[in-house]
């Protein structure tokens, strides 16, 4: 994040987050009309130290069942206090025979938490990206910062927003996922051509691809900050309604445009790379070519992503932040509370008001999961 272009000055010279699992704390937003009949047990959980692919781990031995069986909407951070959706599908229709509080109660670590908050029956599995969005409530601890610039800095995120790039966490640690596709994409194009395969998106292959995808968008984006165009629309752009998956050309680059920009009723988009001819056009379809142009390293990831079928799509350039607020809980403790849709990160707006963000490395951190 840091070698990303910002638009903004951080106005935090320094602080430190995740001091405590509630110094960071993520509520996932999604709503249904639950059937309270079928096959499939959801669960509302609250986790504590613990990661989403653990917890499933942990469900699938409770009941018996495979991992793929159960569902989640979205991943979410160990280091943390986060409330999430799962679904565990039960042909039996009958709940396992031992409680889940008492099975939890034997398989978690000390400083590891699950409390249930709600449990229904439903005829369909939970699939990803389900949730609309998350609420963030995150609390910055040794902030050294100008109050009067932060508030002023604050209010422009409030309402025009950040740039909407992938966070870390898409690429694993230490990038691996981003080292492991681009290992991949070089071993296949030297037994390929450059022809579309069949996609092969399974569980293996997923996260690579999608890191794959994450660096090439936030690579168009950054240029887009540098220029500052990432905000304002240029003869080629593709739109996206906000709230929406909905994508438009507009007829005209005019005023009444700009307005929708300005309001946050619309966003400018940025290319999710995949085989196939840029949605974008003139001046924006070759800022996009040229970026792509400029690396060797994202000419395989390119090429890569259109090798395993991926079609071309389009992600918005910025996520304004909903019902967001922030309070002074000390001199130099402070609380954001903040609401972002599904797939955008918490982190990316922590680094546009923070110069120097620092992770306390808490020694309950450094226990391994059973």
């Amino acid at each position: 994040m840091l070698n990303l272009a910002n638009p903004y000055k951080p106005s935090i010279h320094h602080a430190i987050y995740k001091q405590t699992p509630q110094d960071f704390i993520v509520h996932e937003q999604l709503s249904l009309d639950f059937a309270n009949h079928g096959e499939h047990l959801w669960l509302q959980l609250k986790k504590t130290n613990l990661n989403t692919e653990h917890l499933v781990k942990l469900l699938a031995k409770w009941a018996d069942i495979a991992k793929k069986d159960i569902g989640f909407s979205g991943l979410k951070d160990r280091h943390a206090i986060t409330t999430q959706w799962f679904s565990l599908r039960l042909p039996k229709k009958s709940m396992p025979t031992k409680p889940l509080a008492e099975f939890f109660a034997v398989h978690l670590l000390a400083n590891e938490q699950v409390d249930v908050l709600n449990l229904i029956w439903h005829n369909k599995k939970l699939n990803r990206s389900t949730h609309e969005g998350n609420r963030f409530i995150i609390t910055l601890r040794q902030v050294h910062a100008d109050k009067s610039a932060l508030d002023k800095q604050l209010l422009s995120i409030k309402t025009q927003g950040v740039p909407n790039y992938f966070g870390e966490q898409r690429f694993g640690h230490e990038q691996q996922n981003l080292l492991k596709a681009l290992h991949l994409f070089k071993t296949e194009l030297e037994l390929k051509t450059d022809k579309p395969t069949k996609a092969k998106l399974g569980q293996k292959f997923g996260l690579y691809l999608s890191s794959a995808r994450s660096e090439l968008f936030n690579a168009i984006l950054a240029k887009r900050v540098v220029l500052n165009t990432w905000q304002t629309a240029h003869l080629g752009d593709v739109m996206n309604l906000a709230g929406s998956q909905s994508i438009f050309i507009p007829d005209a680059i005019d005023d009444k445009l700009q307005e929708r920009l300005l309001s946050g009723d619309i966003h400018l988009t940025g290319a999710m790379w995949g085989f196939g001819k840029l949605q974008s056009f003139a001046d924006v379809a070759k800022l996009e070519q040229t970026v792509i142009d400029s690396s060797p390293t994202y000419q395989i990831l390119a090429k890569g992503l259109a090798s395993f079928g991926l079609k071309q799509q389009r992600r918005p350039l910025r996520v304004i932040p909903k019902c967001m607020s922030w309070q002074w809980l000390d001199c130099d403790v402070l609380t954001l509370d903040f609401v972002l849709p599904t797939g955008s990160f918490a982190t990316v707006l922590l680094h546009c008001l923070v110069e120097n963000l620092s992770l306390v490395e808490n020694p309950i951190y450094q226990n391994k999961a059973k």
